[in-house]
């Protein structure tokens, strides 16, 4: 397990290495030695260079991809949660018919729902707004999904005592449902905001003003350059993984037992 620790650490930390050097330096040692995990001539251009860009701000790219992601996570939180105490607990017609109909939609892949998507936001005159980037990304299938698996482990009997007291569904869902369910929102959360991180494809169809791009469609754009500055690529990547592994290793416990608890594995 060590091994595979540092096989997999390894290019993450090659990457925060090779930030720090010069663009000439980065590919000139490849054979094993101190010069390929130390830099030889240490430099802080790369960072000064990607905020100091007016062209390129980056540093508005970082807000708005937060922005995103955060709005995302909390509504999807919400709307996810909901849907999935419905499925797992209310009795409606054709509950079963409709929860195999909407989890047949895991199995679609994304780039075939894309165009229709476009479409639709094209037709509400959303193109290039915000709301395109957060509304069509706060509904998560797989998120409904696991968070019935936890909520079905929440004995029936406490939920029909609560009723039986007069509390309503909505209050239960609060009083209840929730404060037991915080490992596996907590996994849901930290989920859904990787996702909306690193979301790349989206963003490139439906956003053309700079102004309003996010941060991986601002790295891809270093390496379309004619000349491509791999210093500043690298310190990009740098950055934008920094939040992530943060937000990961203060949650990492929840993380795992939220998904030991809700019964998937993997």
């Amino acid at each position: 397990m060590s091994i595979i620790a540092i096989l997999v650490i390894f290019p993450v930390y090659w990457m925060i290495m090779s930030s720090f050097r010069t663009h000439e330096e980065i590919f000139r040692y490849s054979k094993l030695g101190w010069h390929l995990f130390f830099p030889v001539h240490w430099t802080i251009n790369n960072y000064r260079d990607i905020f100091m860009d007016a062209s390129k701000p980056f540093g508005r790219y970082m807000a708005n991809t937060l922005f995103v992601a955060v709005i995302v996570t909390a509504a999807g939180l919400l709307v996810n949660s909901l849907a999935a105490f419905a499925f797992a607990k209310l009795r409606f017609p054709f509950k079963k018919i409709l929860l195999v109909i909407f989890l047949s939609s895991l199995v679609i892949p994304y780039e075939v729902i894309m165009i229709p998507q476009y479409l639709l936001i094209s037709e509400m005159h959303w193109m290039n707004s915000y709301k395109a980037l957060i509304v069509p990304q706060i509904v998560w299938v797989f998120g409904i999904f696991m968070l019935i698996q936890f909520f079905a482990d929440i004995p029936r009997d406490i939920l029909d005592a609560a009723r039986m007291d007069g509390a309503a569904w909505t209050r239960i869902y609060y009083k209840i449902v929730l404060p037991t369910a915080v490992p596996a929102l907590i996994t849901l959360g930290l989920m859904t905001f990787l996702n909306q991180w690193d979301s790349f494809l989206w963003p490139l169809v439906i956003i053309n003003e700079e102004k309003k791009q996010v941060i991986q469609v601002a790295i891809s754009s270093f390496q379309s350059l004619r000349n491509i500055s791999w210093g500043k690529v690298l310190a990009a990547t740098t950055i934008s993984s920094v939040p992530i592994l943060g937000v990961f290793l203060l949650l990492q416990k929840y993380y795992v037992q939220g998904i030991t608890m809700s019964g998937v594995k993997g």
